[in-house]
């Protein structure tokens, strides 16, 4: 982990260092590529004043929201098309259709059915989760040793024991990769909603605030919105995630 971080690390100085070049050198706007001293300035005003972190609390409450419905439906969907073959060939069928759509796709047709709102975006954000892992869940019970389930078979277990003990650990490699997929489909979905459409309405989330420093060239706002946004991923890639991996799939040696 710790070589991970370093070399994250060392290509994101990298980076700023190229930035500070361009920004200082004039060949650039300021108005398209302002210094990194004001775009952190900008990003430290922000945070004071309180707006660029009630926008990151929104959409990610927003993202909590709409995967944590959207693995449940996954669960609910994967385990009957395990046990029943009409419903996997109605879910396969399903998958195939909608899992290629991207979730800005079908905005506004949620929007025709439940207008402008808190709710639309969380059924965006639903959309775009729960075909990654009703893929990635169905492939792990799937993949479940015949031996296991007769193991359980032996002892009896009843549904919510065997799924529990047997099918949800014998899955989970399958299960934590789905959930990465449906994080990061999900942050895409709900930001790019946000700034196309601003649909969480009076309680406008990251990519609002985004959208609304470049509608008034705001330009060190916009990039601080974004640096929140890359921020965000890196917390949760490299460190929840990667935090969850190492204390369940390395440790198990899945």
């Amino acid at each position: 982990m710790i070589r991970t971080i370093r070399g994250t690390v060392i290509w994101f100085a990298v980076l700023l260092i190229i930035w500070e070049a361009a920004a200082r050198s004039g060949l650039v706007s300021e108005l398209i590529l302002p210094p990194l001293e004001t775009v952190f300035k900008s990003f430290g005003a922000e945070i004071i004043s309180g707006g660029l972190l009630s926008g990151t609390f929104i959409s990610l409450s927003f993202v909590i929201t709409g995967i944590a419905a959207g693995a449940l439906a996954a669960f609910i969907l994967a385990a009957l098309s395990f046990q029943v073959s009409a419903v996997k060939r109605l879910t396969d069928m399903l998958t195939a259709v909608l899992h290629p759509l991207p979730g800005i796709a079908v905005l506004p047709i949620f929007i025709l059915f439940f207008g402008i709102g808190g709710l639309t975006l969380i059924m965006v954000i639903v959309h775009s989760v729960v075909w990654p892992l009703v893929v990635n869940i169905s492939t792990g019970f799937a993949s479940v040793p015949a031996v296991y389930r007769k193991i359980g078979a032996n002892y009896g277990l009843k549904a919510p024991a065997f799924f529990f003990r047997i099918m949800l650990p014998a899955s989970f490699p399958y299960i934590f990769s789905g959930l990465k997929t449906a994080w990061a489909r999900a942050w895409r979905a709900a930001v790019s909603a946000e700034m196309v459409f601003g649909i969480t309405g009076s309680r406008g989330g990251l990519g609002w605030f985004v959208f609304q420093k470049r509608i008034f060239m705001d330009t060190a706002g916009m990039y601080a919105g974004i640096l929140m946004l890359a921020l965000i991923g890196l917390i949760v890639e490299s460190g929840l995630f990667h935090l969850i991996e190492s204390k369940t799939l390395k440790k198990w040696g899945a």
